[in-house]
Order: C-alpha cells, then sequence, then structure tokens
C-alpha cells in the first residue's frame, strides 16, 4: 500500500497569516506616522503660502421642470 501523503500547508497557516499581517500593518504604520509628522511639522510660511482661491464650479439651473402626465 502506498502511503498518503499529507500537504503542509495547512500546518503552515497561522505562520503565513501572521506574516502578511505583519507586512501589512508595518506598511500602514509608515504610512500613518509620516502624514503625522509632515503634518505636526509644518511651520506657519507654509501655511500661509498654501492659500489658493476655490476653483470656479458650474452650477446647476435653480428650476428644473418635469413632464407631468394628467389623465
Amino acid at each position: 500500500m502506498k502511503a498518503k501523503r499529507v500537504n503542509a500547508v495547512g500546518a503552515l497557516h497561522p505562520i503565513l497569516f501572521f506574516a502578511v499581517m505583519y507586512v501589512v500593518v508595518l506598511f500602514l504604520s509608515i504610512f500613518i506616522c509620516s502624514s503625522l509628522f509632515y503634518s505636526l511639522n509644518t511651520t506657519s510660511e507654509d501655511v500661509a503660502n498654501n492659500t489658493t482661491e476655490p476653483a470656479k464650479q458650474s452650477t446647476f439651473p435653480v428650476q428644473v421642470s418635469t413632464a407631468a402626465v394628467i389623465r
């Protein structure tokens, strides 16, 4: 009789899960920490020089007519 071969990927599932979670958390922590660092280290000159006028948006007509069916 031939012995059954058992695949070991199922045993590696927790290790692979924590490795993937570690990489995802590391990426997010770098992104969040760098965002906090740059937001806290801005000077008042940077904020004053960054004032721009808002873009002019096209407006929709105030009155819109709709067709009504009367019987």
